[in-house]
């Protein structure tokens, strides 16, 4: 056997007019015109066959059947506003993951702009090597993440490119007849890679003297201790691009990519002011 299916608006009707007796204070209270209250009423009769309210010209009241009813109405309206404040609800979380190899002066204004479109918008950011935080994306603990191009394959939001370098401090020297002295981030990041694997192809020697996190390798950079590949934009202030002088080899360009599987309204509202942030910073995609 079919149950009939009910309609918000006819039981919210239903609800008002028992509760304010009246069909002309239930027509203003809902903003809608007695006509139109009255045909909603029907509706739901017809709909649950039976009749729910008693009315004559001077009194309006509830029937056996709509007493019974009444309590579940209410329960019924309270469920549908419930659902409906979930998907509307003041504050929700966004949870951002950047590389931090990929993390710059940028940041600040990514989330002045997320928190000026949406201050209701509680922004959680984390900030750590490519592949944690791809493994996060993947298990849903992230919503969005921006990283290299090559830390991950899949399409994304092309974000603009990444240009590299070799910086060391002013004073740095290449001592004759040794192999380069390079600092480099962990083994596993792919700029580390991308460095060892150019200079082996141009033939040239290199050790590393220093390895640690980004932080780190720039205090080594700075204190003239080696050599680094950092990107252009995120290169310790007091050091120099060394690259022509020592003759190093050409590093090539990379995209920064943002990818999300988000997609309700909100947080695509979001990861637009979020891309238009990070372009208006980085300049014109080239």
């Amino acid at each position: 056997m079919n149950r009939p299916t009910l309609d918000v608006d006819s039981v919210q009707a239903f609800v008002s007019i028992a509760d304010l007796q009246s069909f002309t204070k239930a027509a203003d209270a809902l903003g809608t015109t007695q006509g139109a209250i009255s045909v909603k009423l029907k509706r739901l009769e017809e709909r649950l066959g039976c009749k729910l309210l008693e009315r004559t010209p001077r009194l309006v009241r509830l029937s056996a059947q709509g007493a019974l009813f009444l309590q579940a109405a209410r329960e019924f309206i309270a469920a549908h506003d419930r659902a409906m404040a979930a998907l509307s609800a003041e504050r929700r979380r966004f949870r951002l993951g950047i590389a931090t190899h990929v993390a710059g002066p940028e940041i600040a204004l990514l989330l002045a702009r997320l928190n000026e479109r949406d201050p209701a918008l509680t922004i959680e950011v984390r900030l750590e090597n490519s592949r944690s935080l791809l493994d996060a994306f993947d298990n849903a603990e992230l919503d969005a993440v921006i990283v290299r191009q090559e830390d991950d394959r899949r399409d994304g939001e092309d974000l603009g490119p990444e240009h590299f370098g070799w910086f060391a401090a002013p004073g740095f020297s290449p001592r004759p007849g040794e192999p380069l002295r390079l600092a480099a981030l962990l083994p596993c990041c792919g700029v580390r890679d991308i460095a060892t694997h150019m200079l082996r192809q141009a033939g040239l020697e290199w050790t590393e003297v220093f390895v640690g996190g980004s932080a780190a390798v720039a205090a080594a950079v700075s204190a003239g201790l080696a050599v680094s590949v950092f990107s252009c934009r995120l290169a310790p202030a007091d050091t120099v691009e060394v690259g022509r002088h020592f003759q190093l080899p050409a590093l090539p360009a990379s995209r920064i990519m943002l990818h999300s599987t988000l997609t309700d309204r909100r947080s695509r509202e979001a990861l637009r002011t979020l891309v238009a942030a990070y372009r208006e910073h980085q300049g014109p995609a080239q």
